[in-house]
């Protein structure tokens, strides 16, 4: 799937009209620090890594995300190709894997 098509798929789940923006910041946010917990209970507690929990709290990101752009009118295949430079930019011999 293409980031534009998930950015208008996803939109159709958004509710409500008022403080769009600042809700989807906080739930950014919010979503954010579980897979941030899931991370450190992995590294530090000992705790087998749950891909299945991970790639659900990963696709909340997403969903904030993508919801943020949708708001300012950015196309969402506009911010991956932006950051694509950038990291060519900052790691122009890195060839990956």
């Amino acid at each position: 799937m293409e980031f534009n098509e998930y950015q208008k798929k996803a939109n159709r789940t958004l509710l409500g009209n008022e403080q769009v923006l600042t809700n989807c910041a906080l739930g950014l946010a919010g979503e954010s620090g579980q897979v941030v917990n899931i991370v450190k209970n992995y590294t530090f507690r000992s705790q087998e890594l749950n891909k299945d929990e991970l790639k659900k709290e990963m696709g909340d990101v997403l969903w904030y995300l993508s919801q943020i752009a949708e708001w300012a009118d950015i196309p969402f295949d506009d911010i991956a190709k932006v950051n694509i430079r950038s990291l060519e930019k900052r790691y122009p011999k890195y060839t990956g894997k």
